[in-house]
Parts: structure tokens; sequence; C-alpha cells
């Protein structure tokens, strides 16, 4: 599991910046000495130039104090998201993916559309082949699929990935853009990787694309977004 005293540690680009300003103001500062005391007493040089400079170097000095408190934060947000998504384990979770597991002869999805459709034909992939076609409804809203798992022709399918499109046109023959979502059991969360991966059964996805969890059994939905 991550440890939440990583969130603490800088990137190396935010130490790289801080040591080069420090390195910079004391060369800046030794020049300032130098100069001065070689300055010429009759044509002394211009203290406002060095006062800006310094205010120069505040400046920059605090933007990174800032980087570095704002990176901080990111970092101890996504530990609690990491910490949150082991709790959806065993829970059953709706996501944005076209992806649904088929078994036991069902597979469901959701799908919204925007507006009222003229046509909707809902198609059902494997892969890249398409295994199966229906008829969805045409007006807007969210609105619930369920596949028996049989092909076009009737035949029972293996169980699986299955990946539903949803082709959609107004009366203009024009597309008209779906949302679709898919729900299924949690069963482990991967934090390996930049992003933690919520696994559903044997669909892998985004913790960012998990839209809401419930317990399983239960209508009670804990919406995410």
């Amino acid at each position: 599991m991550t440890e939440v005293t990583s969130a603490t540690q800088s990137s190396p680009s935010l130490v790289n910046s801080r040591t080069g300003l420090a390195d910079n103001f004391e060369m800046f500062l030794t020049l300032l000495t130098e100069q001065m005391k070689n300055q010429d007493p009759l044509n002394p040089l211009d203290s406002t130039q060095f006062v800006n400079q310094l205010v120069d170097f505040s400046s920059v000095e605090q933007q990174i104090a800032q980087n570095q408190n704002l990176e901080s934060l990111l970092i101890l947000q996504s530990a609690a998201a990491q910490a949150n998504s082991v709790g959806y384990i065993g829970r059953v979770a709706m996501a944005d993916t076209p992806m649904a597991y088929m078994e036991n002869g069902s597979a469901n999805w959701e799908y919204i559309l925007p507006d009222d459709a003229e046509s909707v034909t809902l198609v059902i992939k494997q892969g890249e082949r398409v295994v199966a076609r229906s008829t969805g409804e045409v007006t807007a809203g969210s609105h619930e699929f369920e596949w028996d798992g049989k092909s076009e022709t009737g035949t029972d399918l293996e169980e699986g990935v299955y990946t539903l499109d949803v082709i959609a046109t107004n009366a203009d023959g024009e597309s008209i853009p779906a949302e679709i979502r898919a729900s299924g059991r949690v069963t482990g969360v991967d934090m390996s990787g930049s992003e933690v991966i919520v696994q559903m059964g044997n669909i892998s996805v985004p913790l960012s694309s998990i839209l809401a969890v419930r317990e399983a059994g239960s209508e009670a939905v804990d919406d995410i977004i």
C-alpha cells in the first residue's frame, strides 16, 4: 500500500529549482558585495536596481514554495483516493465504460441520450467483431439495456468481455453522441501505476471513470461525481 509519508517528498524539478535559486542568490550577493566595494565614490551604483533584484528573487522563492505546497496537496489527495478506493472492494460500481462482462447469459449496460433520436441501434462487439445488434430506446435520457448473450442467429455466446456501441441519429441523419456505462462488482484495486485501476471482475477501469458505488444487492447508490 502506498505510504502517506511519500506525499511530503518534492519532485526532482522543485528540488532543482530551489537549489538553483539558492546558488544564484548566493552568487548575486557575492557580486553585489564586490560591486559595492569597487564602486566609484563620485558615481555610486543605483541602489534601486539591487532592491528590485532582491524583490524578484523573493517573488521567485515564494512561487517555488507555493508550487511545492500545491504538489504536496495533490499527492495527499491522490493518497486519500487510493485509500478510499480499497473500500470499493465487494461493492457494485458503475463506471464510464462501454465494456461489460457477460456471464450466465446476461450483460447489462446503461446508455444516456442528450436529445431525442430518430433511430438507435445497439451494437455488441467482442473485440472488433460484431456479434449482435438490437434496437434501442430513442427518447432523451437514461436507458438500461440487458443483453441475453445470444448472437444475431440466436446462438448462445461464450462468457467474456463485450463492448457496446450506441449508434444514434436524429431526424436529419446527424449522429447523436451517447454516454455508455456499465456496472460490476469490484474485485480488486491496483495501485502499482500512476493511476489507481479498479478491477470489476474481468474488466479494469481507471478510478476516475467510477461514477457511483453501492452495496451488493442494494439500490442505494453513493455518487462519486
